[in-house]
């Protein structure tokens, strides 16, 4: 298991800024907005993330769109020098997942497998977080399709408007 670790600071950072909706707007953390991005940044421990709530949600259950109840839709970037963390991505689709399921992230046609724990969601290595940064530097959209441990299938898409700079926001004030 990744840095699983490093996610109990950023939860509760993140348990600080209410509905996912006005995450941007009232957490005492935020240092930058990027268009559709916002930087974050905590000192204890260090670390620094890009985040973004989706534009769009559907919640599927046997074909039928249904209404679904969830908790905060995150998609982030995130570094923590004192665990190596470096531009690690991270999504949280505000329900437990289903058990072994993998979450799909699709950039413009490149798909990437995320494996769950929970709430959370991350790529296997860094290696798979380099590629999928890679691809939301170049992209404009971010779908996030996941499994719900109720059998509700969740796509949720992010824009990309600012992430590049949100990430190199990010990574510059986690330096050093």
């Amino acid at each position: 298991m990744r840095i699983f670790q490093g996610f109990v600071g950023l939860v509760s950072a993140l348990a600080l800024t209410g509905m996912a909706a006005q995450a941007q707007e009232q957490s005492s953390n935020l240092v930058a907005e990027k268009t559709d991005w916002g930087v974050y940044e905590d000192d204890n421990p260090r670390e620094c993330w890009g985040v973004s709530v989706p534009k769009e949600t559907v919640n599927t259950r046997d074909g039928r769109v249904v209404a679904a109840t969830r908790g905060q839709i995150l998609l982030m970037v995130f570094f923590r020098p004192g665990s190596g963390a470096n531009a690690q991505v991270t999504f949280t689709g505000g329900y437990p997942f289903a058990s072994g399921s993998k979450v799909n992230v699709d950039i413009g046609g490149s798909n990437f497998a995320l494996f769950t724990d929970g709430e959370w969601a991350w790529p296997e290595n860094t290696e798979e977080d380099a590629k999928i940064v890679a691809a939301m530097k170049r992209g404009a959209n971010a779908t996030v399709t996941g499994l719900s441990s109720r059998g509700t299938t969740t796509q949720d898409t992010f824009s990309l408007l600012g992430f590049t700079a949100a990430l190199e926001e990010a990574q510059k004030r986690c330096a050093g």
